[in-house]
């Protein structure tokens, strides 16, 4: 099966959350999908399947928290809660959401329950954040 045919099939991974924000969150086509990782997530490196290589990127802050409220102040930080935010997770069979970045922030715990890993592209910003269980955040300039 190729990506394109795997993406989104697993949306239940995220049903706890969409039915928390409603209508308020777009789910992602695969072609959006794409064209917003385009812009955002493949102009990293990785360092293996699921981080990025933040090497010779302009990070903006790193954190060794890994809990919704320390998503909620990243975003509050970054970004104004309006700006349009997209969410990845680190399986494309869940398939990536678009929200406003106040929205995602006021779920965040929801947010962090989905995936051990997500991304979330803050569009207006041009920056990026990265979310590892265990291991925190790191959020930065995404790369030209």
């Amino acid at each position: 099966m190729g990506a394109e045919a795997g993406y989104g099939t697993q949306a239940e991974v995220i049903a706890v959350l969409l039915r928390s924000v409603g209508d308020a969150a777009v789910v992602l086509s695969y072609d959006e999908d794409r064209t917003f990782a385009a812009l955002s997530l493949n102009r990293f490196g990785s360092v293996g399947s699921c981080r990025l290589d933040w090497h010779g990127v302009e990070v903006l802050q790193r954190s060794p928290a890994f809990d919704g409220g320390e998503l909620r102040r990243l975003l509050g930080s970054l970004a104004s809660p309006d700006e349009l935010a997209v969410l990845f997770w680190g399986n494309l069979a869940v398939p990536s959401l678009a929200s406003e970045a106040g929205l995602l922030a006021t779920h965040a715990d929801a947010v962090l329950e989905c995936c051990p890993e997500c991304w979330v592209y803050l569009v207006d910003s041009g920056v990026l954040i990265e979310f590892q269980d265990g291991e925190g955040f790191t959020a930065g300039r995404v790369p030209c």
